[in-house]
């Protein structure tokens, strides 16, 4: 069974930064794409930022020149530094993963990490 576990959230003044981090543990053989996603109250989930294995990255505009993200593939972790935080930002921060295992290639969800930008 593959899991994914976030750390890192918390209460930060806006301009401030933080760093979140995403193990993924299991029975993996290998991951693809990784990346981070939010949700904020009554929207919907967005993309944030994505990091291929190769290290080739996607960020949303709304993130670009701000956040940060990499990977380390020897330790299955995935990270988002976010810089210049901003009240918008706040929202509930997801990790995702595909995942090949001994059966197949999933995707998979972290539990979602608090962000919360104020003064």
């Amino acid at each position: 069974q593959v899991q994914l576990v976030e750390s890192g959230g918390g209460l930060v003044q806006p301009g401030g930064s933080l760093s979140l981090s995403c193990v993924a543990s299991g029975s993996i053989f290998s991951i693809n794409n990784m990346g981070w996603y939010r949700q904020a109250p009554g929207k919907q989930r967005e993309l944030v930022a994505t990091i291929r294995a190769d290290g080739e990255t996607n960020l949303a505009d709304s993130a670009k020149g701000r956040f940060t993200i990499s990977r380390d593939n020897a330790k299955n972790t995935v990270y988002l530094q976010m810089n210049s935080l901003k009240p918008e930002d706040t929202a509930v921060y997801y990790c995702a993963a595909d995942i090949y295992t001994d059966y197949d290639l999933r995707l998979y969800w972290g539990q979602g990490t608090q962000v919360t930008v104020s003064s």
